[in-house]
């Protein structure tokens, strides 16, 4: 039969849609042509795959050769339609049996030598190819991280010569034991794992105020801004954070772990169900941290799915990259629209911040150094815009350490001992509303934070005195409730809330 039907997966944003390779050989003059709107690294594959055949010892067929990857209007990229292809122009020649071939779906780069490479995005594409019922043959280096999707029937193969023995039915491959990647993973091990992973809050010295407000925001999901000169712990604290994170659910780990897998460093499976961490240059780019390009691509926000996303030295990123964040932050979802087409990646990721006080880092600073003018710090705090700092839950003030604190050699508090109230007051969450507070609706907002009266009048002083606007009002409401969680209360006290004001206030044009 001159004509082989196999299945594959393309990438789209966040989906793996099916991609039907079917491949044609007639007579005519020798040639190789591909359809479907293939990008440069498709079109590559004539040469890959011609090679792979020769080197492999299977005939070449000097007939023309058409490759139809269907859908037409799809774009199809990268390596991975090596393997179908091959795979198509053997069974269309008679070289191998074309009768299993639609039970499974493939993908895979070749080499020269016929050995298969791995591929970006396997995850993604397994889970699509669980939802097909069909099962998913693919390169062994990405076996361990497609058997993560639980219903996945995986078969990891090293070469093309090892798949063609399994489809004549000489040597099987073998479904890939889940169990070893759960092993790998450290499933199953105990709730500190995730803080042991990362460096602990008791190397810390001092700066009890920004532990305590990190616990908050670990706690709901809240983002935080942290202001303060340089050599106060800013960025020490901030890269701890994970260590404090309430442990990630099955799902939130599947979700975290396909965004990786669709990024250029791909994910590691030692890596599982630890909270990413993300912490680009000041230097990136507005594409670079949402994503997009000719075929979109998730940024810094997505790859920080259900994660930390942490910004050093906040002013020196150019102001029109730091304004794509507003609407990540309030729906978290990035839409990325181009003229040929589009792709939406979620985008739920906790936002750190981190910036100086003035543009010499030492205003406030008990050494006394700083000589910026009003003028100059205004300006300075002026590359942070309002709508974006109102978007921030908690913004604080991190001084510098005195000196009694920076020789005491007594240990502080532990990051496991921290995850345990982190945890509690989390779990009160998912009990009370399904969700984390960061994530409340307004009418959610209007169910499960309510003041009492004390505490009512008091945030009514603070929005008149502090002309906090609506966005920020609901936002500290939602603090008061995580701060109320973590005291293990059902009621918002006044104390809750003046502590949540507390984390608002900040002076975006402080006086000398």
């Amino acid at each position: 039969m001159p004509l082989a039907i196999l299945y594959s997966r393309a990438i789209a944003g966040i989906e793996s849609p099916l991609v039907t390779v079917e491949v044609h050989i007639a007579n005519g003059l020798p040639g190789f042509t591909i359809v479907g709107l293939p990008e440069a690294e498709v079109k590559e594959s004539k040469d890959r795959v011609r090679a792979a055949l020769q080197n492999a010892r299977f005939e070449f067929p000097a007939r023309r050769i058409t490759v139809n990857l269907a859908p037409a209007d799809l774009p199809k990229e990268s390596g991975r339609f090596d393997l179908p292809i091959a795979l198509g122009i053997l069974a269309a020649t008679g070289q191998i049996p074309a009768d299993k071939l639609d039970h499974y779906e493939w993908a895979g780069e070749l080499a020269l030598t016929g050995e298969l490479r791995a591929i970006r995005g396997a995850l993604a594409m397994t889970w699509g190819a669980s939802r097909s019922g069909r099962a998913f043959v693919l390169p062994h280096q990405n076996a361990a991280e497609a058997a993560l999707v639980g219903q996945a029937t995986v078969y990891p193969a090293t070469s093309l010569l090892q798949i063609c023995e399994h489809l004549a039915g000489r040597e099987l491959l073998l479904r890939y034991d889940s169990g070893r990647t759960k092993a790998v993973a450290g499933e199953g091990t105990d709730k500190d794992s995730s803080s042991s992973a990362h460096a602990g809050m008791d190397e810390v010295k001092g700066q009890g105020h920004a532990k305590r407000a990190l616990e908050i925001a670990a706690a709901g999901g809240h983002s935080v801004l942290m202001i303060g000169p340089p050599g106060t712990g800013k960025s020490m604290l901030a890269a701890r954070l994970p260590g404090i994170l309430p442990s990630m659910t099955e799902d939130e780990a599947l979700e975290a772990a396909a965004m990786q897998s669709l990024g250029s460093a791909g994910f590691s499976i030692s890596n599982w169900k630890l909270r990413p961490y993300r912490s680009p240059h000041h230097t990136a780019s507005g594409v670079a941290l949402v994503g997009g390009g000719s075929n979109p691509r998730p940024g810094e926000i997505s790859l920080a799915m259900n994660g930390v996303l942490f910004l050093d030295e906040l002013p020196e990123f150019d102001r029109k990259v730091l304004e794509v964040l507003r609407e990540p932050l309030e729906s978290g979802r990035i839409t990325i629209s181009r003229a040929a087409r589009q792709a939406d990646f979620p985008a739920r990721f906790q936002l750190i911040a981190a910036m100086n006080p003035c543009p010499c880092g030492y205003l406030g600073h008990y050494n006394g150094k700083c000589r910026c003018t009003p003028d100059q710090v205004a300006r300075y705090r002026g590359k942070i815009s309002g709508p974006l700092l109102d978007r921030i839950d908690m913004q604080i003030e991190v001084a510098a350490v005195s000196d009694s604190d920076l020789m005491r050699q007594t240990q502080g508090e532990t990051s496991a001992s921290i995850r345990q109230r982190v945890e509690a007051a989390h779990q009160r969450q998912l009990q009370r509303q399904g969700k984390a507070n960061c994530r409340l609706t307004v009418k959610e907002i209007d169910e499960y934070c309510v003041p009492d009266s004390t505490a009512e009048n008091l945030l009514k002083q603070a929005i008149n005195r502090l002309h906090f606007s609506a966005r920020a009002y609901h936002r500290i409401l939602k603090v008061a409730r995580t701060i109320a969680d973590l005291a293990e209360s059902n009621a918002i006290t006044s104390a809750h809330v003046a502590e949540a004001v507390h984390y608002r206030k900040l002076d975006k044009n402080p006086a000398r």
